[in-house]
């Protein structure tokens, strides 16, 4: 098994797109990227934390690679909007990869470039690509959250 962490707007689409991909054997929703010990939801949301949210994803590399996975990530969400995901707007929103080791991060870059160039998308993408560091697991409220409200996305 390995690990995979994006931060691509809220976390409960995300979360729930890459639930559906073949060979994730797992989805959790948290919070990584800033300056604060186990940050709950709201000071997160608050903005003044630096943290954002994310999914970390452990999956089957055998079954699904990581350039999979990025290809997922660039298509569920708007890499091109800095610190905006639709109607949320603020950094703990803002689309970034975590990698956690040097091959996921060239593995990244090289993605990055390549959908950057291809004009897949109108404006330049902004996402910004980083060592993973400390990861907080978001409360047992926002785990799989789609499922336990029995929606399928988020209101506009």
């Amino acid at each position: 098994m390995a690990n995979a962490m994006f931060g691509a707007g809220c976390f409960w689409g995300v979360e729930a797109t890459f639930r559906a991909v073949k060979g994730v054997s797992a989805v959790e929703v948290g919070y990584a990227g800033g300056d604060k010990d186990n940050a709950s939801y709201e000071e997160v949301c608050a903005g003044n934390t630096g943290h954002a949210e994310v999914v970390r994803i452990d999956f089957d590399p055998d079954t699904v690679s990581y350039g999979e996975l990025l290809d997922v990530f660039w298509g569920c969400h708007n890499p091109t909007t800095l610190n905006r995901q639709g109607p949320d707007h603020g950094s703990q929103y803002r689309s970034v990869i975590f990698t956690f080791d040097d091959g996921q991060m060239a593995d990244a870059e090289k993605s990055k470039t390549a959908k950057d160039s291809s004009g897949v998308f109108p404006n330049p993408i902004v996402t910004a690509i980083e060592p993973a560091g400390s990861y907080w697991r978001a409360e047992d409220y926002h785990q799989n959250y789609f499922k336990k409200e029995g929606i399928e996305a988020c209101p506009v």
